[in-house]
């Protein structure tokens, strides 16, 4: 009897520890993943932020290239992707559709330097410059977090418990090439146009 005891207790003190060895790296495994999800939050809000100053940046910049529709429809879409984004990585598919549509605008932009004079042109673009700095902070922060999340996911035994809950890695998010040069529009190289449409400059 006595000895049925032991076993018993034994047999009890293992479940209890189990049970707290699965509680356990269960929550750990629930904070990493809220934490993800709180930084994706930071790095959507940005995005969304820059998906309306473009939407802002096209209606300015029609004014003076109307006839640029396949360009502002790409943008339309994008914005469209971007605000139907449901999960980080439809989010950061539709962001990097965003990306090469910004690029392709940019291209458009140069060619329209009577767009330089335009007070609420040049103030677009430095707010979406800044808010371009944030995304790319914001994307560092998710990156650092979504590394420390999928390494837990992937190392023993985290990973058992990880397949046991259903923990799958969240999606990390790239830097393309394209957005290293967004929004950075370069107009030192074009002279300014004067009222009687000349270039300015000394005449000599």
């Amino acid at each position: 009897m006595k000895t049925g005891m032991v076993v018993l207790v034994v047999v009890l003190i293992a479940l209890l520890g189990l049970g707290g060895c699965v509680a356990g790296n269960y929550n750990s495994l629930v904070a990493k993943k809220a934490d993800v999800q709180n930084k994706w939050a930071q790095v959507d809000n940005q995005l969304q932020r820059r998906g309306d100053l473009i939407g802002n940046l096209v209606e300015t910049v029609k004014g003076a290239a109307g006839q640029e529709q396949a360009v502002f429809g790409e943008i339309a879409a994008a914005r469209a992707a971007m605000a139907g984004a449901r999960t980080p990585e439809h989010g950061i598919a539709a962001a990097q559709g965003m990306d090469g549509a910004i690029g392709r605008l940019l291209v458009v932009i140069e060619n329209y330097p009577q767009l330089r004079s335009m007070e609420s042109f040049t103030q677009l673009m430095d707010e979406i410059a800044g808010t371009e700095n944030r995304i790319a902070t914001e994307r560092m922060r998710y990156n650092d977090t979504v590394k420390t999340y999928n390494v837990s996911v992937r190392s023993f035994p985290m990973n058992f418990f990880a397949g046991m809950f259903n923990f799958k890695e969240a999606p990390n998010y790239p830097v393309p090439e394209v957005s290293k040069t967004v929004p950075k529009v370069d107009f030192s190289n074009i002279k300014p146009v004067t009222p009687s449409g000349t270039t300015g400059g000394t005449g000599h």
